[in-house]
């Protein structure tokens, strides 16, 4: 074993028995290089990735490459997932000198943390115009120790790059053409065939889904809402989707939703069930309901922590082929089900007797099946699959399963908190609203104290110091679970939560919070994000939290703050507003007549107000809840203790660019003036 087996990450468990002389990230590693003037082989991946699996089996397992790596390079592992900052650094790298990125990310660099080459995925044996390692390592070992001036020269370009990546255009806080602008982008963008945006692979990106669903209500421009239900819709009934353990793969790799690559993953569950939700506020689609169900049901079953926390991703991969838990073979339908059913499942779920899934590699049908849908199930159909389904999950769980990657990750948790808080308050469910309280508890008595968060719980203790990430998507969680349960309690957390955030992460000059402040391991200098990824950016949900932190609270700084966000990214947001969707809600809620809308209990049951408030589609609001009863909230937001109930009728405030309305005491009233 090497010395990865005292790690606690399950991907760097998994190659804690290769023959490779791995180190995790950290001074012992960096000393060695320095002390034996060797060059850093580092290799980022994660545990549920695909390719990180071949190029372990294919190289980091063999006896010859491991031989090779050991003799020119100290060699580091790290965990992406684990540490965002450094996989952050030397991506951009990669990105600067390929043009593309991925995983495995496989970057050499001097024991400074100085890159100075970088690629992704690299073959044992060259092929197809890419270099292999066999031919890679020696050719490196000879430019380390005899051209030393070619390595600092490369070096010294990266740096330069690295700077001028960091150089935002700051200018005016963007305008309404920018959202109109990402709006149009998106819509250019569209694939109105198969729903989603742009060819192959295609993933989810459920941020541009709320985004459009927003421009929607404002313009009832009905583009954006059908794009929103037709890329739901064939999401759902798609390969992506799984059909029978519930739960969404990590993208599809071609344009029809049918391929996916088939790791699951915390947040896409999370950010899926956000869009899912919102779009059922405004499509009322059944599909979409019974979709959140079902998400909930897999996180639940597949994901949850006996104590509330969420693991964090399902793996691709077993008996090293991806996908092989999830297909099926016409021989094996036809086995477990009778005739009748076996005929009316090959033909709902369209089974191809030469199979529908075709090897990645070779392009070639392997004789299996991946189920989906070419129209949604009727109820009576419904019905039947569900019976079957039974049959089918039962028989598929004694398949050797994928590995689960259970560490506890503070901000996709946070994510799933908020897609539970929101369905919760939409569907008026308690159970999701339950969950979602006991995973936040979790997290603020685990990772959260004396005003620092981490960011990785896992085996009883957490560790790794926050980042942007983190503390961004915990505001926002606490934020809706304050507006779900109308619980002070949270909206306190969040506001500690913030200013945590702030002092941690904010740059005091330029505005915008960096990734992280701490610069240990910032070899190339500090960061910071606002391009939405497979998650959004902390500085598009920090700036959403400021505002509607500033809303709530009557503070006016906080807005200040979150104005300073946009001056920062100005240009980026007016430019590339279509990769920045998150931050474009922000700015919808600036712009589009955002309300605060206050709740002032009475005598009689406030239930049906609440009600109202929280299931119709109406994003560009607040909701503060003014109790009869001594709280929290009055000294949080002052302003609420002069709005009082009406003749002690429980009454609702509306007030809009900075003036309220008159009370509103009748439910009817107030469905009227929200869809004013």
């Amino acid at each position: 074993m090497n010395r990865l087996q005292y790690e606690k990450s399950p991907y760097l468990l998994q190659h804690k028995n290769n023959p490779v002389d791995w180190y995790p990230w950290g001074d012992e590693a960096f000393a060695k290089a320095k002390a034996e003037s060797k060059p850093i082989f580092l290799s980022i991946g994660y545990a549920t990735c695909h390719w990180c699996h071949v190029m372990e089996h294919e190289s980091f397992e063999d006896d010859e490459i491991a031989a090779l790596l050991n003799n020119a390079f100290i060699n580091i592992k790290v965990d992406r997932e684990e540490r965002p900052d450094i996989d952050s650094t030397y991506m951009l790298v990669c990105q600067m000198l390929n043009g593309h990125g991925g995983w495995p990310l496989t970057i050499i660099m001097t024991p400074e943390k100085k890159p100075f080459f970088a690629a992704t995925y690299l073959p044992k044996e060259a092929r197809f115009n890419r270099i292999g390692l066999r031919q890679l390592i020696p050719g490196v070992l000879g430019m380390w120790k005899h051209e030393p001036a070619k390595v600092q020269k490369a070096v010294e370009s990266i740096e330069s790059g690295f700077a001028k990546s960091q150089e935002f255009e700051s200018g005016v806080f963007p305008g309404t053409e920018a959202i109109d602008f990402a709006a149009a982008q998106l819509a250019q963008q569209y694939d109105d065939k198969h729903g989603g945006f742009g060819g192959a692979p295609k993933f989810p990106s459920p941020h541009n889904l709320m985004f459009l669903l927003r421009q929607w209500h404002h313009t009832r421009d009905d583009r954006f809402k059908i794009a929103v239900e037709q890329t739901l819709t064939e999401m759902r009934l798609g390969g992506i989707w799984d059909h029978v353990g519930l739960g969404f793969h990590r993208y599809s790799t071609d344009e029809k939703w049918l391929l996916p690559h088939f790791e699951k993953m915390l947040y896409d569950q999370a950010l899926l069930m956000m869009a899912y939700t919102e779009g059922w506020q405004v499509c009322n689609n059944p599909l979409f309901e019974q979709t959140v169900s079902e998400i909930a049901q897999y996180v639940e079953r597949e994901l949850t922590h006996s104590h509330g926390g969420f693991y964090s991703a399902e793996d691709a991969d077993t008996e090293g082929e991806e996908g092989k838990f999830y297909i099926w073979t016409e021989n094996e339908i036809e086995s477990l089900l009778s005739e009748d059913d076996a005929l009316w499942l090959k033909k709902k779920l369209n089974f191809k007797e030469e199979g529908n899934f075709e090897d990645e590699a070779t392009k070639q049908l392997t004789g299996a099946n991946i189920p989906h849908l070419k129209k949604p199930l009727n109820k009576i159909d419904s019905i039947r699959f569900k019976e079957i389904r039974n049959t089918l999950f039962k028989a598929r769980d004694n398949r050797t399963r994928p590995l689960l990657d259970d560490k506890i990750l503070t901000d996709w948790n946070a994510l799933m908190v908020v897609a539970l808080a929101k369905a919760g308050a939409v569907f008026q469910n308690e159970t999701y609203l339950e969950t979602a309280e006991k995973a936040f508890q979790f997290l603020m008595d685990n990772l959260f104290d004396n005003d620092v968060l981490k960011h990785r719980y896992k085996d009883g203790s957490a560790d790794i110091n926050a980042f942007a990430d983190d503390y961004a998507f915990m505001v926002w969680a606490g934020i809706e679970l304050y507006e779900a349960t109308f619980n002070s309690n949270y909206l306190v957390q969040a506001q500690t939560l913030n200013d945590a955030f702030i002092e941690h992460c904010w740059d005091n000059e330029a505005g915008g919070f960096y990734l992280t402040k701490d610069k240990t391991d910032q070899a190339l200098g500090l960061q910071k994000q606002i391009f939405d990824g497979a998650i959004p950016s902390a500085n598009s949900v920090g700036m959403l939290n400021l505002l509607r932190l500033g809303r709530i609270t009557g503070d006016t700084k906080l807005e200040e703050m979150a104005n300073k966000i946009g001056e920062c990214f100005s240009s980026e947001l007016i430019r590339s507003g279509s990769s920045i969707t998150l931050a474009m809600c922000a700015l919808q809620f600036v712009f589009h007549n955002a309300k605060e809308v206050i709740i002032s209990e009475g005598e009689d049951d406030v239930k049906p107000i609440t009600s109202v408030l929280q299931t119709t589609f109406n994003p560009q609001k607040v909701v503060v809840y003014r109790p009869r009863k001594e709280d929290a909230i009055f000294t949080l937001a002052p302003y609420i203790a002069a709005l009082e109930p009406v003749n002690n009728q429980s009454s609702v405030y509306i007030c809009t660019n900075y003036t309220c309305e008159f009370p509103i005491t009748d439910v009817d009233a107030l469905k009227e003036s929200l869809n004013r």
